[in-house]
């Protein structure tokens, strides 16, 4: 008994979605500007002007592919604050998302990437800035802590370094915490 041809909406589906996932791929090896639409193509087993058909340029499907960064944190106190940044930095350590990780990789090259990851990084400082304890200088504390798990984040993922990818995650978020909890607690 054979199984019937999918519905031309289903075949479409199916066919944005391998378009789509092959564009993550090569988002997140490449960057934004050493992507072609032809390779996107190509890796996807369609003709470029599909893509494009159902894309309508290379941004749009850049910004289709990539994902967004990790939701701002909800913790409303110094010490819980820095255990679910840890826990969320421990989970990114094991791998992100193809999108996530084109969004990084593309975001010192390409202005609307760079833009995305800002706004991110943005809410993500307020809401750190909003949960720690009143004290001077929140908005500061709260972007040294966003960017030093930034940094981490990159040169683990993109960069490779050998020091933070051989360490087990947990080990990474235990040498972190302290400093952390030093920038989320106030100072006179």
């Amino acid at each position: 008994m054979s199984v019937p041809d999918p519905s031309r909406t289903g075949r479409r589906r199916v066919t944005e979605a391998r378009i789509l996932g092959s564009a993550r791929e090569l988002f997140a090896a490449r960057g934004f500007d050493r992507t072609t639409i032809r390779a996107v193509a190509s890796a996807a087993g369609v003709d470029p002007a599909l893509v494009m058909q159902y894309f309508g340029s290379k941004r749009e499907l850049f910004t289709r592919a990539a994902q967004e960064l990790p939701a701002p944190p909800t913790a409303t106190d110094a010490d819980a604050l820095v255990d679910q940044l840890l826990a969320t930095l421990t989970r990114e350590l094991g791998g992100l998302p193809e999108g996530t990780l084109a969004l990084l990789r593309s975001m010192l090259t390409d202005p609307a990437a760079a833009d995305r990851v800002r706004d991110t990084l943005g809410r993500q400082t307020q809401a750190v800035a909003a949960a720690l304890p009143a004290g001077p200088d929140p908005e500061l504390r709260a972007a040294l802590v966003v960017t030093a798990l930034l940094g981490v984040t990159v040169g683990h993922q993109l960069l490779g370094l050998t020091p933070l990818t051989d360490a087990p995650a947990g080990r990474t978020a235990a040498l972190l915490r302290p400093a952390l909890r030093a920038l989320a607690r106030p100072r006179a």
